[in-house]
């Protein structure tokens, strides 16, 4: 090998490219009011975030919230309600509803089996915009669809609930709404220990409903339900 083929190959080996060790990865940032700030800057009104609690579980509601915070007075903390602790979700949902325009609805699980679950979580989520004080200039939905039906101009958002301020507060009253439901459903009906799992196809959920039967919430068109009937 010839003097300059042999310092090229030096060169090459020693290329920072190669050598280098990878830029440490950053961890991804928490919701913001982006979105929000820059709807009102351009004038655009009221904007509300949506999202929706208990689509997966066999018994229950689907429960959607539908949240317009103030710009001055965001609870500080706001995130995705799965990356929150029960307590955490708690002390949010009363800050969201002391400082923030809330509105609430469900679908109960005969309506589930009516429309499907899909159908059914539009419909809590168009009850909820509807159950605001005010109607809002726009929605952001949290996942990959608009509820049809919808009346007002609506963006959907992927992973909305881990982006944007307004979307998490309304995963938080969601959540915390869904399990008060079940926490109640439980004192009712102890059977199936809907305060430990709130509906969710457990081991143990599913073992009771194996001695019981399904009782008057669960979802009938669902596998493990319908297996059972």
């Amino acid at each position: 090998m010839s003097e300059s083929r042999r310092t090229m190959a030096r060169r090459s080996s020693d290329s920072p490219s190669l050598s280098s060790p990878r830029p440490a990865r950053t961890k991804p940032p928490g919701p913001d009011f982006s979105r929000e700030a820059a709807w009102h800057q351009g004038g655009g009104g009221r904007i509300a975030g949506v999202d929706e609690a208990g689509r997966g579980p066999l018994a229950g509601p689907v429960v959607a919230a539908a949240v317009v915070l103030r710009p001055d007075r965001i609870p500080a903390g706001l995130d995705d309600s799965k990356k929150l602790g029960a307590r955490q979700r708690e002390e949010l949902f009363e800050a969201i509803l002391a400082d923030a325009e809330v509105g609430i609805g469900t679908a109960s699980a005969a309506e589930i089996d009516h429309v499907n679950i899909r159908q059914a979580t539009f419909l809590a989520m168009r009850r909820a915009i509807s159950a605001l004080a005010n109607e809002p200039n726009h929605v952001l939905v949290d996942g990959r669809d608009i509820p049809t039906g919808c009346l007002v101009a609506a963006t959907a958002l992927i992973g909305g609930d881990a982006l944007c301020l307004s979307i998490a507060a309304a995963s938080i009253v969601a959540k915390v709404t869904r399990d008060r439901i079940m926490t109640e459903l439980c004192t009712c009906d102890p059977r199936y220990g809907f305060r430990q799992h709130m509906g969710y196809p457990t081991a143990a959920h599913v073992e009771a409903l194996k001695v019981h039967g399904p009782g008057p919430h669960h979802r009938r068109t669902f596998g493990p339900v319908r297996a059972l009937l």
